[in-house]
């Protein structure tokens, strides 16, 4: 039998950290739509995922963020089965901050992909992006749908502002 053990040092093995425009993801009053965000990535090593966190930019209504992550399928452009779950409370004093869903446990593999989808039924807020023109496209993609168009679009040259943290894997 392998025993697996988490390393007590998460490494940050993905960062995106450009920021130069906002995605909002809720619900305005005057909008029928609840608005979601999501974020592709392929996994560069093996590891357990300990948090993702994205950037609020903006709390225009303070509530609950729902953060699921599910495998995802680059080439078809598909998502998985769910894989993990986490919510946090927003508050207004959370603008222009660093917000962390703890993820603890799931097993992330090298060269997988995976992606995962931020909703709120009872808030607005913003999450940083960032657009490039042409010439550096971002390596994953960034999804944005409603629950008018729940299927959504993906976009490379758009890209959450987001952190992967994993813990190494110690296989006995």
């Amino acid at each position: 039998m392998k025993n697996v053990n988490r390393s007590r040092h998460p490494f940050p093995a993905i960062t995106q950290t450009q920021n130069n425009t906002t995605l909002w993801v809720g619900h305005l009053q005057n909008d029928l739509a609840d608005h979601f965000a999501g974020q592709t990535f392929t996994c560069p090593a093996d590891g357990i995922l300990e948090n993702i966190q994205v950037f609020s930019s903006a709390v225009h209504n303070p509530g609950e963020l729902h953060l699921t992550l599910f495998e995802f399928d680059a080439a078809t452009k598909k998502w998985g089965s769910p894989i993990g779950h986490s919510v946090l409370t927003i508050e207004k004093q959370d603008n222009d901050k660093w917000i962390q869903f703890s993820l603890p446990g799931i097993i992330l593999k090298h060269g997988a992909g995976y992606g995962f989808r931020l909703q709120t039924h009872n808030a607005m807020i913003g999450i940083g992006e960032a657009a490039t023109g042409t010439d550096q496209p971002f390596t994953g993609h960034e999804w944005n749908g409603d629950s008018l168009n729940e299927r959504g679009h993906f976009y490379s040259y758009f890209s959450l502002m987001f952190k992967v943290e994993m813990g190494s894997l110690n296989i006995q």
